[in-house]
């Protein structure tokens, strides 16, 4: 790698956030980061139940030596605070602008960094590699900072513009035109799935935790099925916003009756856009 000369990604407040403005940047360079999108109790929530969702993969795996330690598959699994996420209006708005509101959950995973360690996600990458013409985009992603992103514990590498790229930018072109996610914690950064970015490495004695969620088309494959991944979750518990975005209106029939149900009991009756 290149010497880095770092340059930090633009950032702007919630406040001054503006939808037309918004899809433009995504367009032009292929994400935006809006500072205070979640604040309050939530954060810390998140953060809790996350610690939690770590420890409780290291027993699944017997250990932490498997390749995506620190990167918990699928977050609701583990707390509701995560599937109210999906209900917060201000977060969840400029997802739609970019995919509608029919758009669902692809994956829900962290991204948090160890002390003086790295992750699966250090490694140059793209989360789609799916290209379709006429710049229809299939998915579009978000990462929530529940602490600060800092040089020093690994804020991520992003390549500005590189969503345009259908080949894996060579590595000493990375380093040296990348941006870093430096931000402050509450902070998302909004970003099509096609950007080609890399996790750092986190120089600090303590963790540095975030989440990531990956949307779709309601039409599309999930990464898991949702909904069954939930097993016996309580809907009625939920705002219907969230039940929505985790793809409970988009399953398809698995028998005669539920395909000849009638409407009000179907499992597909969220609208595609």
């Amino acid at each position: 790698m290149l010497q880095e000369t770092i340059k930090e990604a633009k950032r702007i407040r919630k406040t001054d956030y503006n939808p037309e403005l918004f899809t433009r940047e995504i367009e032009k360079t292929g994400y935006c980061v809006i500072e205070d999108m979640i604040t309050g109790p939530i954060l810390e929530e998140l953060k809790e139940e996350l610690k939690g969702a770590i420890e409780k993969e290291c027993e699944y795996h017997k250990g932490k030596g498997f390749q995506d330690y620190a990167m918990v598959l699928f977050c609701p699994k583990y707390g509701d605070s995560f599937i109210k996420l999906l209900s917060n209006e201000d977060f969840i708005s400029p997802v739609e602008e970019v995919m509608g509101k029919a758009c669902i959950v692809y994956s829900y995973q962290s991204t948090s960094m160890p002390p003086n360690d790295t992750n699966y996600s250090s490694r140059i990458h793209t989360d789609c590699k799916i290209t379709i013409p006429n710049s229809y985009m299939t998915r579009f992603q978000i990462l929530l900072a529940l602490d600060d992103f800092t040089i020093e514990n690994g804020a991520t590498y992003v390549l500005p513009g590189s969503h345009h790229m259908k080949e894996a930018p060579p590595e000493d072109y990375f380093y040296e035109h990348a941006e870093r996610l430096t931000m402050p914690k509450g902070s998302v950064w909004y970003a099509h799935s096609g950007t080609w970015h890399a996790g750092g490495e986190n120089k600090t004695s303590i963790w540095r935790h975030a989440v990531t969620v990956v949307f779709c088309r309601a039409f599309m494959k999930q990464r898991y099925d949702i909904p069954r991944m939930l097993g016996d979750l309580d809907r009625t518990k939920h705002e219907p916003k969230s039940i929505q975005k985790l793809g409970y209106l988009a399953q398809v029939p698995a028998s005669y009756e539920e395909y000849y149900a009638p409407p009000e009991l179907r499992k597909f009756t969220q609208e595609v856009e």
